[in-house]
Parts: C-alpha cells; structure tokens; sequence
C-alpha cells in the first residue's frame, strides 16, 4: 500500500565562527566528563529523516543505507517519497533498520483515514506515530485537541500503536495564564507521547528538563537537538543540560528512543554523522 508524503556556511565574520567552534569545542568536552558519571539503561538511537530530508527526496534507499552506515539502529520518518509500505518495509531490513517512529499529519489520523495509517505502520513495523505540529489558537482549542489525542490513543492501543505530539517553540506560549503544553499534556493520557524536542522548548523559553521532570513517563521518544548561534552545532557543542535530560529518560521517562534531528547544517549527512559521534563521546551508543 502506499501513504501520500507530507509536507551555511557560516555567515558570521570568520574571526566570530572560530572563536564559536573553540568555546563550543570546550563546551562539548566538559559534557563528556560529566556524561561518562551518568548511569542509567542503554536506550536505542535513532535519527530524523528531516535531518536528510533533500537526500531522502534524492534517493530514499541510499540515504537510509548511509544513515545506517554511521551507526544508528533507527529511523523516524517524516513523509515516505512515494513509496509504498512494502518497499520502505524492504528498505529498512536490508540495512538492519526499524522504524522507530513516523510525523504524520493529524488528518491522516481522522476518519477512514486512519485505518489506512495504521495498516502502513503496521507494514513499516512502525509503532509510534507524532503529529508534528497543530494549530491551536486558544485554551479551548487545545483542550478539545487534547481529547481527540485521548481518543486516538484509546483506538491505536488495540493495534500496540502510540500517538503522540512534538514540540515547537510556540508550543510554551501561553493561552489564558497556561503553557499550551501543559494545556495539551495536562489534558491528554499517560500514553499519549510527548515528543519534546529540547532544542525548539529552549527557542520557546522553557527548560526541557522542567518540562520532562513534570510529566514522568511520557517521553517514550525525544528529539535530541542542540540549541546554540552556531547552526552547525551537534549535541554537546552547547548549553543544555544533557547529562540531566539523559538521566531523567534513562531512570524516569520511559524513553525508548533518542531520536537526533538537525534541521540547518549545510552538509546533512555530515551533521549526522556528528551528532552520532558525539553522542558515542557521551556513551549514548
């Protein structure tokens, strides 16, 4: 069966980006002392085909072997490039890959098209599927989509399938007092996936591991995502507190899969590839 798809260089003066890349190197060093004292569960890692999304348009299958090829034992897709569930089914045992999630619009999820989905996914071997952006505009929106959340997750557990929700900066604006986020997940089931992505909850002013240590349990997957000027930054080249949000998803959060995302880097793959280091240097792999 087939599923429809959905949807620099530096710029900085060259003294700004070396000084940048020294202090991020710093940075990156320091995480990986503290990191190597964190103890905690192994959990799988897996990376966002958003990261490679124009290589992904290029060529499906050579993308998702050179992913594999720097190690990671996941992939996350977000749109399939017209290609039927068979073929990415075909696509993944060939380079030892599961599907470790899938951003799929919340209409594929409504009416006679969710069977559809679900019957995709079960193909792919997919069990996690994340609405990657709403447009709520009120208090009263996000509580009436918070209850369609509830009863999707109450129809896929029959099938051992998970919705969920990923964060985006304005996902912590606030609608009478309250963070949208909390308006969503203070309203919504246990089972229903909170995706955070750490670097878009910093862009929205929030801390991600207040946002993790509030709702225990729910952050089956996350988005690992560096959050510094610096668009080429990986995990580690930055501020956040990693070591913590490491260790709230290996004791507390019920977490399942590290999913690395990098939107802005030049060299797609390279990015990868980086971020998959850096989490090794870290002992995430």
């Amino acid at each position: 069966m087939t599923l429809g798809t959905t949807g620099s260089t530096c710029t900085r003066r060259a003294f700004i980006c070396r000084t940048g890349l020294a202090l991020a190197g710093l940075t990156l060093g320091t995480q990986f002392s503290r990191a190597a004292h964190a103890a905690g569960r192994k959990i799988s890692v897996g990376v966002q085909l958003y990261s490679v999304r124009d290589q992904c348009k290029a060529d499906l299958a050579g993308t998702i072997a050179a992913v594999a090829a720097k190690g990671y034992k996941g992939v996350e897709f977000a749109g399939y490039y017209g290609h039927s569930a068979e073929q990415i089914r075909k696509l993944l045992d060939a380079n030892g890959l599961v599907a470790c999630g899938s951003h799929v619009p919340l209409n594929s999820l409504l009416g006679d098209k969710l069977a559809e989905t679900i019957e995709f996914n079960r193909v792919i071997g997919n069990k996690y599927l994340i609405v990657p952006w709403l447009q709520a505009k009120s208090k009263q929106e996000w509580l009436d989509t918070a209850r369609v959340f509830n009863e999707l997750a109450d129809k896929l557990a029959l099938h051992g399938i998970y919705v969920g929700y990923h964060a985006h900066a304005y996902d912590f604006e606030k609608f009478d007092g309250e963070l949208a986020w909390d308006l969503f997940f203070g309203n919504t089931k246990p089972d229903v996936i909170m995706q955070l992505d750490t670097g878009n909850c910093i862009a929205g002013g929030a801390d991600p591991v207040a946002v993790l240590r509030k709702y225990p349990g729910r952050a089956r997957t996350i988005h690992l995502k560096a959050h510094a000027p610096d668009p080429e930054a990986v995990v580690g080249e930055d501020k956040t507190d990693w070591q913590a949000i490491f260790e709230f998803c290996e004791t507390r959060g019920n977490t399942e899969w590290y999913i690395v995302e990098h939107e802005t880097s030049k060299e797609p793959l390279e990015a990868v590839r980086r971020s998959f280091g850096a989490l090794k240097k870290l002992g995430k792999v």
